[in-house]
């Protein structure tokens, strides 16, 4: 028999969890061109340069506050194929409330920039791909207590987004960049099996259960969220290959080194290689995807 913790919010893992206030940091991503990506997050997403050399670009809210994205080139990449791989499928930027979407979203209009949109009942989200194919949600939560929980599961779909309740939000404020607040809220990855990624992200990593009966995905989460982590089966593979723009790894931050640590051995138990990098632990998960462990 089982013996994982069902919550009022979802499915706790039957050995170590995370803890609360773990969440995604900084992710880092390989592309083509540094000078035209960089332009990019700035022009079109909002951040700021933080640090440059001339193979990484690191990026933020501020030049002072954490860092979101850090660009990294290399000679002889080539942008993301056009059939989806193993690995990322995007990684979400969460904005602080609905106005700030909602000018986000008419910035995005004055620019001539497509964005796919979606209401997944816990958020409203916008869909956008970087100049290497390279996919990007934004998006504001729902209040909390707005989710619903039928059955001890997270109750989240795919509607089609109210644009025009959404703009309207925004009011007349022109967009002015990413708001203080911003955080990458969370990292969803193509997989080639959810039940190995239960494994992983859940049994082993110690990852709550949040969402698990969407069609073809699982979506877990620290501290009651929605999802920090989404996975999916809709695009079974190849792992993109090492001259291709794709996610070199994403962050994973909790709040003490002894955090890290236990993560890490949770890992190791089930069988998972684990690595030390500076100021945590690394791991990568069945398809390649790494996740560095880090203390805040």
């Amino acid at each position: 028999m089982s013996t994982e913790r069902i919550t009022t919010a979802g499915v706790a893992p039957e050995g170590y969890r995370l803890p609360a206030a773990a969440a995604p940091g900084a992710v880092r991503l390989l592309v083509t061109d540094l000078t035209r990506s960089a332009e990019y997050y700035q022009r079109v997403i909002g951040l700021q340069v933080q640090d440059r050399s001339t193979s990484v670009v690191t990026l933020g809210v501020t030049p002072g506050s954490a860092p979101l994205v850090v660009l990294e080139t290399r000679s002889g990449v080539r942008p993301a194929s056009r059939r989806a791989t193993l690995g990322l499928y995007h990684f979400a930027i969460l904005l602080p409330d609905r106005v700030a979407l909602g000018r986000f979203l008419a910035h995005l209009g004055r620019l001539g920039e497509y964005a796919g949109m979606s209401d997944h009942l816990v958020s409203e989200a916008l869909y956008l791909s970087d100049p290497d194919g390279l996919g990007i949600e934004v998006y504001a939560d729902r209040t909390r207590s707005l989710w619903e929980y039928p059955g001890g599961q997270l109750a989240m779909a795919t509607k089609p987004l109210d644009v025009q309740d959404l703009l309207a939000s925004g009011g007349t404020t022109p967009w002015t960049g990413l708001p203080e607040g911003t955080v990458i809220g969370h990292v969803h990855l193509h997989v080639g099996d959810l039940a190995e990624a239960e494994a992983f992200y859940h049994s082993a990593l110690g990852f709550d259960k949040t969402v698990w009966n969407y069609p073809g995905a699982l979506f877990l989460s620290a501290g009651g969220y929605h999802h920090h982590l989404g996975t999916n089966t809709w695009a079974r593979g190849p792992q993109p290959s090492d001259d291709q723009a794709r996610l070199l790894f994403w962050q994973l931050t909790v709040p003490a080194a002894g955090d890290a640590e236990a993560a890490s051995r949770s890992l190791s138990a089930a069988g998972y290689a684990t690595h030390p990098i500076e100021g945590g632990w690394s791991a990568t998960d069945p398809w390649g995807t790494t996740v560095h462990i880090v203390a805040q």
